[in-house]
């Protein structure tokens, strides 16, 4: 017989794909869990015995880990947002997925609803927690279209660092990518995923973007022929890549 030690929430939660620690941990601040009937809290820990509910819906997590790890490599149009749900009747980026027979897909960061590019959904939450983590210091790279001239100054600005709301911020590089008449682009990359990070950045300086594309998360770039709103499942030698990312 099978025993198994009863372990944190959050972690168990992830390995059955059911999210990332993360988003569980947020899940248990906002009184959204319970375990066995009582409302969950941190420190809890658990075993696939118990009964846990998020927002009274019961969780199936008998296997504690998913049978075999999965990334999908999607291409986010414009307008869509990285929510399971929303209230506003928004379309989502889990609509075009497809179905799991176990867990759920969690999304590896987000992109507004304005940005459009490659995210990246697995069944793994530990693995996400991984990609996600800002120890981890993934490169994103994002093509930039910006209206108008960018002077030295403000590049130079943008490299060295600039102060934003929430901290100290700069890109790793700049690339001139060239255009014509107003529209300039850019291929920039960095390693944080803050929220709006890229935007917030070029908007110190000034400058308006009128398009954001991301098209590289660490070593995985986003593939010339797959169409917004569609995806495409890597394989073992390329999960395999990212894998030894995150081990080493």
């Amino acid at each position: 017989m099978l025993v198994h030690h009863p372990e944190r929430i959050q972690k168990v939660l992830a390995q059955a794909g059911v999210a990332s620690r993360r988003e569980v941990e947020t899940w248990i601040k906002a009184g959204r869990i319970s375990v066995n009937g009582k409302q969950a809290r941190l420190g809890d820990r658990i075993t696939p015995a118990d009964k846990v509910r998020l927002d009274g819906e019961l969780l199936r997590f008998g296997q504690t880990k998913p049978r075999k790890v999965r990334l999908l490599a999607y291409h986010k149009p414009i307008g869509e947002v990285c929510t399971r749900k929303d209230e506003k009747g928004r379309e989502t980026v889990f609509a075009a997925l497809p179905p799991l027979n176990q867990g759920r897909w969690i999304n590896i960061g987000r992109l507004d609803i304005n940005t459009s590019g490659l995210l990246l959904f697995t069944n793994d939450g530990d693995l996400a927690n991984k990609l996600m983590h800002p120890s981890g210091e993934f490169t994103r790279e994002y093509a930039v279209r910006v209206l108008g001239e960018v002077s030295k100054e403000a590049l130079k600005k943008l490299l060295e660092g600039v102060t934003l709301e929430d901290g100290r911020a700069r890109f790793d590089s700049i690339h001139d990518g060239g255009g014509r008449g107003a529209n300039h682009w850019y291929h920039v990359t960095l390693h944080e995923g803050r929220n709006r990070e890229v935007r917030r950045l070029w908007e110190s300086q000034g400058v308006t973007i009128s398009r954001l594309i991301r098209v590289r998360f660490g070593p995985c770039t986003l593939p010339r022929d797959l169409r917004p709103g569609h995806y495409r499942e890597l394989d073992r030698t390329e999960i395999n890549q990212l894998l030894n990312t995150v081990e080493h």
